[in-house]
């Protein structure tokens, strides 16, 4: 079963840097928009941002400027940089397509702290 990867998630203080990485195992991607998500304790999860077929991009309103969402068609994979984090970004990040929602993958754990 096809299945989605996230990596590239830890520990930095406020004003670091991340980039997140989310390989899927299955075929077709370029087929779809592509997009991460957050989810914090409690809390539902909520997509953050996405990149479409045609490489048009759109962000969460607090992320936008900060967040930059890529994607490698070939490689199979997406990416989201992140930059200038805020404690508020401390999340679990998983990447999904949000046209057609696959199962979750185990997601990636960035936690923001001085």
């Amino acid at each position: 079963q096809a299945q989605f990867v996230e990596s590239g998630g830890g520990l930095v203080q406020p004003g670091g840097s991340l980039e997140l990485s989310c390989a899927y195992s299955g075929s077709n991607i370029n087929m779809f928009t592509m997009a991460w998500y957050r989810q914090t304790p409690g809390n539902q999860r909520d997509w953050v941002a996405s990149v479409s077929r045609g490489c048009t991009t759109n962000y969460k309103d607090f992320v936008r400027g900060r967040f930059t969402i890529s994607k490698d068609n070939v490689k199979k994979m997406w990416y989201l940089q992140m930059n200038s984090l805020k404690a508020a970004d401390t999340a679990v990040y998983y990447c999904n397509f949000p046209n057609s929602l696959r199962t979750w993958g185990q997601g990636t754990q960035v936690t923001v702290s001085s």
